[in-house]
């Protein structure tokens, strides 16, 4: 359960220092792209899968270094009612809305030549 729930570990281990993170949760679902979703996601920096049956989900985390690979796998399972985008393990509001086109805005930076501007 610690695990699962940042403020629970932070109360029984004390406060751990990690990188910024996205972490996308996302049930299992019907067709091709389930099994290529669950492939990235345990390709993510941390996976971990959650409950069995009706309440399985998958958990993908990824670091800023990885925001292909997060914009990728959001492309299969972010339209999905189910999918959670989490930041730093948490919800937040406007996690879809505002943090994600904030972290795409790293892959653009990653692809521009800042000195020539190409």
């Amino acid at each position: 359960m610690a695990a699962l729930d940042p403020d629970l570990a932070e109360m029984l281990f004390g406060r751990k220092k990690r990188p910024f993170s996205i972490t996308l949760s996302f049930a299992p679902f019907e067709g091709e792209d389930c099994a290529r979703a669950v492939e990235m996601a345990k390709a993510s920096a941390e996976y971990r899968s959650v409950g069995e049956g009706d309440r399985l989900r998958h958990r993908a985390r990824f670091y800023p270094d990885d925001v292909d690979a997060l914009h990728t796998l959001y492309g299969l399972v972010g339209g999905r009612d189910d999918c959670e985008v989490l930041i730093d393990d948490r919800p937040v509001p406007f996690a879809r809305e505002l943090w994600l086109p904030l972290i795409w805005l790293l892959r653009t930076r990653r692809n521009h030549n800042w000195v020539t501007g190409a």
